[in-house]
């Protein structure tokens, strides 16, 4: 089993792909590996929303993409689907402030990679005493993927994480591109979290090797 350190936490945080069938109008397998091809470190399963799949189509996508990621040695995660990430044996699961407790969530899924999303301070400061190993914080820009999204804030959030000395790995989200991203990593995160941008790509594999290289090109 692999142990993920902090400072492991945070490379799998560069290029963070989130999606579901139902973000992009190429066959959802075939988006993934594309941008599996292209560099992200790590992605999120997040079947939501309108047109999304359920019961046992959404399990055999879960599945198939999973078999994607472990064959490029991605870490695979589940949003939410608590039961699912179990189920599959997933390498973790991340969490909203409206979806279940994360305390209860680190006792069901024991040492796996837990992700919780966050708005303020004590959030954040709430989500690592349930023992979060990253938080995710946004939406930085208006996106319109997510129709329940937050008040924008841009990267004041994680600038104030960083003055703070909180020390808990961050990866941005919400209506990030190739042209916004650098701004966020300035501020202190250690990733960015991308859902559109890649997923509604004509090439997701160039696209998410644009991506990578504005990350890594900033650190």
């Amino acid at each position: 089993m692999t142990i993920y350190t902090s400072e492991k936490i945070k490379e799998l945080l560069k290029v963070y792909f989130i999606m579901g069938s139902n973000n992009s109008s190429l066959a959802p397998d075939y988006v993934l590996e594309e941008a599996l091809k292209g560099g992200i470190t790590v992605f999120q399963f997040r079947e939501k929303g309108s047109d999304a799949l359920e019961g046992e189509a959404k399990f055999q996508l879960a599945k198939r993409m999973q078999k994607l990621c472990n064959h490029y040695n991605v870490p695979f995660l589940v949003n939410d689907d608590i039961e699912l990430a179990i189920a599959l044996d997933a390498d973790g699961v991340h969490i909203g402030q409206e979806d279940e407790n994360a305390i209860k969530v680190r006792e069901w899924i024991g040492n796996k990679v837990l992700g919780v999303s966050a708005h303020s301070i004590e959030e954040i400061k709430l989500a690592m005493e349930a023992g979060a190993d990253y938080i995710g914080i946004g939406p930085i820009y208006a996106t319109s993927t997510k129709k329940d999204a937050k008040e924008v804030q841009g990267t004041s959030l994680i600038e104030k994480v960083k003055q703070l000395n909180l020390r808990i790995p961050i990866v941005g989200i919400g209506g990030i591109t190739i042209d916004n991203a650098y701004p966020v990593i300035k501020a202190g995160a250690d990733g960015v979290a991308i859902i559109s941008e890649i997923s509604m790509a004509d090439n997701p594999y160039e696209q998410t090797k644009r991506l990578k290289k504005v990350v890594t090109d900033q650190e």
